[in-house]
């Protein structure tokens, strides 16, 4: 079956302080909520009216299944998704911040994720799609960097846009340097970065917009988008770059914002995809408007508790875009 987007990563579930501004030894209760941002993007997609698929990998526990049932629940395709019969699913237990700098532990060693192998993977699954969304979680440790560098291959192969997003975790990596190395080496399957602020001087070593998104492009990718939490965000293809302000809203929590952002920018991509076959991924007035609505898409995923439950539907963007316009 055809889907707009193929997801491949991490599922996994997300605990979520209940108490604002206090560390998690502190924390009096955690929210249970889905996760794991490719997975996040995924159902994000679905919300917005677009067809998801994700491939990634699960415990046989009750975590897993509660996780492949949320998808399913959200309308994303499973079919590319596996079973482990020995390792746990992942769990993230996440500090709630009102500075949106967000404190987190993962609980996998391993987690079933991290076990996603080159052998789980089939190339039709990857073929289905228009558009290959992956992170650099996925690119942490092997097995799963080796069956992600292998459905890149096979998105490459079969002419899909593939769209990055580093989302930087470095408590999931052996050392600095090797996450700096592999989150850089896949830049060159990109066509599309989505990078936030807060990451960028550590992927490229520049402290600047401008001069972060230059070093990435000369990497290979086409278009980079840079998110900037509550101040929006900023875009360049290398010739021309724009910025969009953030939105005023009421922040609960700030889990799944950029995965919000990526799915509200690929949704737009792939309408636009669908009506003239094509997406030149240079800012033009198409990018421009997919950026505005991703712009909006991630502002309210900030407003409700969660990840995959706080992703906006396509009605409450346009309401939000409306009423900035006022």
């Amino acid at each position: 079956m055809k889907t707009d987007v193929v997801c491949l990563g991490e599922l996994l579930i997300d605990f979520v302080s209940a108490d604002v501004d206090c560390s998690l030894a502190e924390s009096s209760g955690f929210t249970k909520a889905p996760g794991g941002a490719p997975a996040n993007v995924a159902a994000g997609l679905v919300k917005l009216g677009r067809k998801a698929s994700f491939i990634g990998k699960v415990g046989r526990d009750p975590f897993g299944e509660f996780l492949t049932k949320e998808l399913k629940d959200a309308g994303v395709e499973v079919g590319g998704m596996s079973v482990d019969e020995e390792a746990r699913t992942t769990l993230s237990f996440i500090a709630n911040r009102s500075s949106g700098i967000r404190d987190c532990i993962f609980y996998r060693n391993p987690g079933a994720d991290m076990r996603l192998a080159p052998s789980d993977l089939n190339e039709a699954s990857v073929a289905v799609g228009k558009i290959f969304h992956f992170s650099s979680v996925s690119l942490s440790l092997e097995p799963v960097r080796s069956a992600t560098n292998q459905a890149l291959e096979w998105a490459k192969k079969h002419g899909l846009l593939i769209s990055y997003d580093p989302n930087l975790r470095l408590g999931l990596w052996e050392d600095e340097a090797t996450a700096r190395r592999e989150i850089r080496a896949a830049f060159r399957f990109a066509d599309l970065v989505k990078i936030s602020e807060e990451e960028m001087e550590f992927i490229t070593g520049f402290r600047s917009l401008e001069e972060s998104a230059y070093d990435i492009l000369a990497q290979g990718p086409k278009l980079v988008v840079i998110t900037q939490g509550g101040n929006g965000c900023f875009f360049t293809d290398g010739t021309t770059s724009g910025s969009f302000p953030g939105h005023q809203v009421q922040v609960a929590e700030t889990t799944g914002a950029g995965d919000a952002f990526v799915a509200g920018l690929l949704a737009k991509l792939t309408e636009h995809l669908e009506r003239t076959g094509e997406i030149k991924l240079r800012v033009d007035d198409v990018a421009v408007e997919a950026i505005r609505f991703a712009n909006a898409a991630g502002a309210l995923a900030t407003t409700k508790v969660g990840a995959i439950p706080a992703m906006p539907s396509e009605e409450e963007v346009l309401r939000i875009l409306e009423s900035a316009n006022r």
